[in-house]
């Protein structure tokens, strides 16, 4: 018999980065833009929430599109992260990053919009009223009650960030040892007819999408089981 062939997990550790990495931006943006639309009103606010809506909706072939013009040498992104890093952001696994930011943000943006309208703003009222300014009653009333439901939406989107296929491939491509993430090389792995690879690459993935998925529903129950618990307690 022979050996079986050995599999190379640098897509695994790249995906897991990029999906870290993603989360990230996700959690430092979204969080703010999803506290404006909740809780601001101003001009050009449905138009913002349908274009956080918008990808959701886009083949990812016209997001990639989109992408490949943005994250271009001349234009936009791409321009300003030459000009910083010296070296062009396509084809790059910076580029996955973004892609996974694009595929995931709009999902936790709209989540988060709506845990923080189901905060009781007395308690904000409160805090305004004692002299609170907006970012301190933000950091110090609204995220501590928030903060479980927005760290489901968290486990959520490193999940869906490890999913993205179509547009990373787009404007990251598919270099082995260099932008190849985990759902890239199983698309490789099955067109170059390696199914043991693919099998694996495969079980791995849906291994770590069901443990985040689990966290996630655990994190969202704690918030029903403490009311619960208080509501015996009286």
């Amino acid at each position: 018999m022979s050996a079986p062939p050995s599999i190379d997990w640098f897509p695994l550790w790249l995906s897991l980065r990029v999906a870290a990495l993603a989360t990230l931006f996700v959690l430092t943006l979204g969080t703010s833009v999803a506290y404006l639309l909740s809780h601001k009103n101003f001009r050009g606010k449905e138009a913002l929430d349908s274009l956080i809506t918008l990808p959701l909706i886009l083949p990812p072939t016209v997001l990639g599109y989109y992408l490949l013009v943005l994250l271009g040498r001349s234009f936009g992104l791409g321009h300003l992260y030459q000009a910083i890093f010296g070296q062009p952001l396509l084809f790059t696994w910076q580029a996955a990053v973004v892609a996974a930011f694009l595929h995931s943000a709009p999902i936790y943006i709209k989540g988060a919009r709506i845990v923080f309208e189901s905060v009781d703003y007395r308690y904000e009222w409160v805090a305004s009223s004692l002299g609170a300014s907006a970012g301190r009653t933000f950091f110090r009333v609204t995220l501590p009650l928030a903060w479980r439901g927005l760290s489901s939406l968290a486990s959520l989107c490193f999940a869906r960030s490890m999913g993205d296929f179509g547009v990373t491939l787009m404007v990251a491509g598919n270099i082995p040892g260099r932008t190849q993430t985990l759902s890239v090389a199983i698309f490789d792995a099955v067109e170059s007819g390696n199914g043991q690879t693919a099998r694996m690459l495969v079980v791995v993935t849906s291994v770590t999408a069901l443990l985040l998925l689990w966290v996630a529903a655990r994190v969202s129950r704690q918030p029903a089981r403490a009311s619960h618990s208080a509501s015996l307690k009286e």
